[in-house]
């Protein structure tokens, strides 16, 4: 039996896969107004001109302090499993790698997000997933979180795709490895990146200009995400852009087997050539 091609599908997380920022899940916690912490995040990042990740990362562990909140891995883990996923989120992951199966590819699952890893690792689907690459704590002996390991932000996204076509997946602070000449695990070509929105831009063009597939995802009941998605398009820095249902038969699961489709026709063709 012939070995199955590797095909990646790469996710951002909020408003890609569920409908809030994951740190809002926290906030209720703090019991505090989500518009006044990010306002506060907002203007600590521009007084110290400071990564807007690494801004919230800080404040966040200001808050647990002030709150009297072990901010533990444990606490976080809790956080993600009351995180809600858009219609059919829970379903996707197990429904399109069968079918990849059924035509001849490997299809993996990768999350890449600016939000944070704890919280994304406490989730109903972080099982579905090879890796999930987001923004993390180094912790203390007690295990109180104190400083980021890393920081996620809409440009350093680029790097894990990186990683992923060379299936260096781990070893994050390596960094001799990441730039050494290898044959692909994955090419660009057999790549679909999710995302939602003008933060997800470097990664989706980086994807579309190699040959991949980018998609832009939108909520429906919001015009405003609508706009920023048909923009998007319009710019050409995405192929497709589609509602964030993901059932069965929706416009998106139908068009991802239809990519998977082609991806396989024109590995056909190729060898053909060959």
């Amino acid at each position: 039996m012939a070995e199955l091609k590797k095909v990646a599908l790469m996710y951002d997380f909020d408003y890609t896969l569920s409908p809030a920022f994951m740190q809002n899940f926290m906030l209720k916690e703090f019991k505090v107004d989500t518009e006044s912490f990010w306002k506060e995040c907002n203007d600590f990042g521009v007084k110290h001109n400071m990564d807007s990740v690494l801004a919230y990362m800080y404040k966040i562990i200001e808050f647990c302090k002030k709150e009297n909140i072990k901010l533990t891995e444990k606490w976080l883990n809790n956080i993600g499993k009351k995180i809600t996923l858009y219609e059919g989120v829970e379903g996707w992951f197990n429904r399109i790698t069968e079918f990849g199966k059924t035509i001849g590819l490997d299809v993996e699952h990768y999350i890449i997000s600016s939000g944070n890893k704890e919280i994304l690792d406490g989730t109903s689907i972080a099982k579905y997933f090879k890796r999930i690459y987001a923004s993390s704590y180094a912790y203390d002996d007690n295990g109180i979180a104190f400083w980021p390991t890393q920081a996620v932000n809409f440009t350093t996204k680029t790097q894990y795709i990186f990683r992923i076509k060379k299936n260096i997946l781990d070893d994050l602070n390596e960094q001799k490895k990441i730039n050494q000449k290898m044959k692909p695990y994955v090419n660009y070509d057999h790549m679909l990146y999710f995302g939602d929105g003008f933060t997800d831009i470097p990664s989706m063009k980086v994807i579309k200009d190699k040959g991949g597939y980018s998609i832009c995802v939108y909520d429906e009941k919001n015009l405003k995400a609508k706009e920023t998605a048909e923009q998007i398009l319009k710019d050409k820095r995405v192929n497709y852009i589609a509602p964030t249902n993901y059932t069965q038969n929706s416009q998106i699961d139908n068009l991802v087997k239809d990519i998977l489709k082609e991806i396989v026709i024109k590995d056909k063709l190729k060898s053909y050539k060959e």
